[in-house]
């Protein structure tokens, strides 16, 4: 599922996705295991923001991908194919 269609989802959903580059501060962190280096994203993300839940997500049967982003600092993990609703369901209703 691409990016643009994640944000369509949450935002119809009601959420607001912030940027990169945003000062705010996010209630939780949404990371594609796909993208470069997503671990070391992990990591650093979790180091900036050790409070806030960080959710990695990635094909439904990559064991090692999951474990490595469980160790750099995920708090939960989701298949692709879950990911839209496993957000939603964080959403104050």
């Amino acid at each position: 599922m691409s990016r643009m269609r994640l944000e369509s989802a949450w935002k119809a959903a009601g959420a607001t996705v912030l940027k990169k580059k945003t000062t705010e501060v996010p209630d939780c962190i949404v990371i594609d295991l796909a993208v470069r280096n997503a671990c070391d994203h992990i990591a650093q993300l979790r180091a900036t923001h050790p409070q806030i839940d960080i959710i990695a997500f990635g094909p439904h049967f990559d064991g090692d991908a999951f474990k490595a982003a469980k160790d750099a600092g995920a708090t939960e993990l989701a298949a692709r194919s879950s990911i839209v609703e496993r957000v939603t369901r964080r959403m104050p209703k």
